[in-house]
């Protein structure tokens, strides 16, 4: 598919959301899709470290609660207007990023992940215990919502930044550093035998990723009006992990129709009531072992395998 076509393909998908708000009867649809929509940012975020770099990060949730709280607690104790604070999350993010980054960085495969996942614990442990700023267990809620909590004005504002963001990764995968990165998940040991930094293009991919998590926490938390640490514990990282896995790891359109399959796929269950979750886990192993390139991949395969058809014929 080349590139007019791509875009093409993208204003329809993008006009399409657009017209939910409007078709959509029940609300509580609309509510999903804004879910929806906000982790697309996520695993956009998550796909830059784990589809195109190669680790496996299991701190995604962890960064997105760093967000969410950020932007809440900027809020509460200094007056900030939402705006600003939405924008302050991923800044005091991608802090927390560079302080964690480069340790980790400095391990490969399996080990990554778990140094991660250690991290991600350790944020959870955070939240729970330093009550005095967090209020604990019991969270904060009565967050402030922009526009008096216009359920539909705020589903356009995260289909702008869910789009822009999109935008975003998709400029940083077709440029140089997406190439370099792309080298580092083939081979790293060529990439540092030429003269790359490789750990630079690790840790910037690591920043990023953290950056796009903090924002969708921050929009989480205005959107909800209410956060606990439970919302950001290592769950919610492996569904952005599996976000990528099932939509097509190292791909632009994968991680939108992952983030859509892991906030929709559980609701469509409920019929199956105390054995939903068993369910959605079975499909997702299913998923994993036998479309490990993604939908995405999936179905780029069949067109190139329709494509070589019609050519021979």
């Amino acid at each position: 598919m080349n590139r007019s076509l791509q875009s093409l393909a993208w204003l329809l998908v993008f006009a399409a959301l657009a017209m939910l708000p409007q078709v959509l009867t029940v609300k509580y649809y609309l509510h999903l899709s804004i879910l929806a929509l906000i982790w697309v940012i996520m695993a956009q975020g998550q796909n830059l470290i784990q589809g195109y770099t190669g680790y496996v990060s299991i701190v995604g949730a962890g960064f997105m609660g760093i967000g969410a709280y950020s932007s809440t607690l900027i809020g509460m104790h200094f007056q900030w207007p939402i705006w600003a604070t939405m924008a302050a999350a991923p800044l005091v993010t991608a802090l927390f990023a560079l302080a964690t980054g480069y340790p980790s960085l400095r391990v490969k495969g399996h080990y990554f992940a778990i140094v991660t996942l250690a991290f991600n614990l350790i944020i959870v442990i955070v939240l729970v215990n330093y009550k005095e700023l967090t209020n604990g267990e019991t969270g904060i809620s009565n967050i402030p919502k922009p526009w008096g909590g216009s359920r539909d004005a705020y589903f356009y504002l995260v289909l702008m930044l869910a789009a822009a963001m999109t935008a975003l990764a998709a400029l940083i995968a077709r440029s140089r550093v997406g190439e370099i990165l792309l080298a580092i998940r083939q081979n790293e040991d060529l990439v540092g035998s030429i003269g790359i930094a490789a750990w630079k293009y690790k840790l910037f991919a690591f920043v990023i990723s953290a950056m796009y998590a903090g924002l969708a926490g921050a929009l989480y938390a205005h959107f909800q009006s209410f956060i606990n640490p439970e919302i950001f514990g290592v769950a919610q990282s492996l569904d952005a992990i599996l976000a990528v896995i099932l939509g097509g790891s190292g791909t632009i359109a994968g991680p939108v129709i992952g983030a859509f399959l892991v906030v929709f796929l559980p609701e469509m269950l409920r019929f199956a009531d105390s054995f939903r979750l068993i369910l959605y886990g079975l499909i997702l192993v299913l998923a994993t072992i036998f479309m490990p390139i993604g939908i995405v991949g999936v179905c780029k395969a069949l067109i190139g395998r329709f494509s070589r058809k019609e050519a021979a014929s």
